[in-house]
């Protein structure tokens, strides 16, 4: 499920200049450039957390946004409804709800007073068999009286997909660069390989991506971290929602069509070694740590001495 956190970003900042103005008819336009991701943990995501561990739908109402009413995004479509996602969440606890970690990939700060978070959820339902859920989630709080859930979006509940690679505790939410540093760093990249007789990866993806953050943490694994340094300099291109730096996706004969991660490997002299056509990564969580080992050794430089 692809969460297009500009979109609600706008609506947001909607709502907060509908709140701070005491308006009920539609704000003005509001065009927002991102900053730079927040490294800290986001406090009111703990609050929340906690409410839904509890099974405290009050609680939990209290966290969205009611004037005006927060916007709804689920598969079934939009709607005003503000109670409907503590309903949602509260209903947890009476399943058996085991463990619950709303993990952040995301974080935007577009302006004082919002907060864009997407996340991937992880909970188990049952005691005894302790079956294993995630949901993809997003979330814009915005700062009223107090922090509230302005724009939501999440996916339905479904089992978590068989995974044979660790996935990360804590992503990292400043894993993917700005989109406009990806020409400059993949010539840095280029530079240093020509020194050092390395190969250069091109990792595209975004911070939104679950399977991006599995990826890279399986590069910094034990297993294969010292195979990643000593061959290869790798360069995340951020590719937004979908509509950044396509010309280098295009340049290095990557199809974004197939999802993300989608990688490239690139020979000292910018030569295209390889290019996934076929999504071969999309699903990372799913490949073995072999299957990446082996990935590597075959593209690595040869090198004479």
């Amino acid at each position: 499920m692809k969460l297009n956190r500009a979109v609600w970003t706008v609506v947001a900042l909607s709502v907060l200049q509908t709140s701070a103005k005491g308006q009920s008819g539609p704000s003005p336009v509001v065009i927002i450039t991102a900053s730079a991701p927040a490294s800290s943990e986001f406090e009111p995501l703990d609050r929340w957390k906690v409410a839904v561990l509890a099974g405290d739908q009050a609680a939990l109402a209290a966290l969205y946004s009611t004037d005006p009413p927060s916007q709804v995004q689920t598969t079934q479509g939009k709607t005003e409804n503000s109670a409907a996602e503590p309903v949602f969440w509260s209903a947890f606890a009476a399943k058996g709800i085991d463990k619950f970690e709303p993990k952040i990939l995301e974080i935007q700060k577009p302006q004082p007073g919002v907060v864009a978070l997407v996340l991937r959820i992880e909970l188990t339902l049952g005691k005894n068999l302790a079956e294993p859920y995630v949901v993809s989630a997003a979330q814009v709080w915005v700062q009223q009286d107090a922090w509230r859930i302005a724009v939501t979006q999440r996916s339905d509940l479904t089992p978590a997909p068989p995974g044979r690679l660790s996935e990360p505790d804590r992503p990292n939410t400043a894993l993917y660069p700005s989109p406009d540093e990806a020409a400059a760093d993949i010539d840095v990249a280029l530079r240093a390989a020509a020194k050092d007789r390395k190969r250069v990866i091109l990792e595209f993806g975004g911070n939104w991506c679950f399977d991006c953050h599995v990826l890279d943490a399986a590069f910094h694994s034990a297993a294969m971290a010292p195979l990643v340094e000593a061959n290869y300099h790798v360069v995340h291109v951020n590719i937004g929602e979908f509509d950044k730096n396509l010309d280098l996706a295009k340049k290095y004969d990557v199809p974004l069509d197939k999802g993300a991660p989608a990688l490239a490997v690139l020979d000292a002299d910018g030569k295209i070694i390889y290019s996934q056509k076929q999504g071969e990564f999309e699903s990372t969580a799913r490949l073995d740590s072999q299957d990446l080992i082996q990935f590597f050794e075959k593209w690595k430089p040869v090198r004479s001495d």
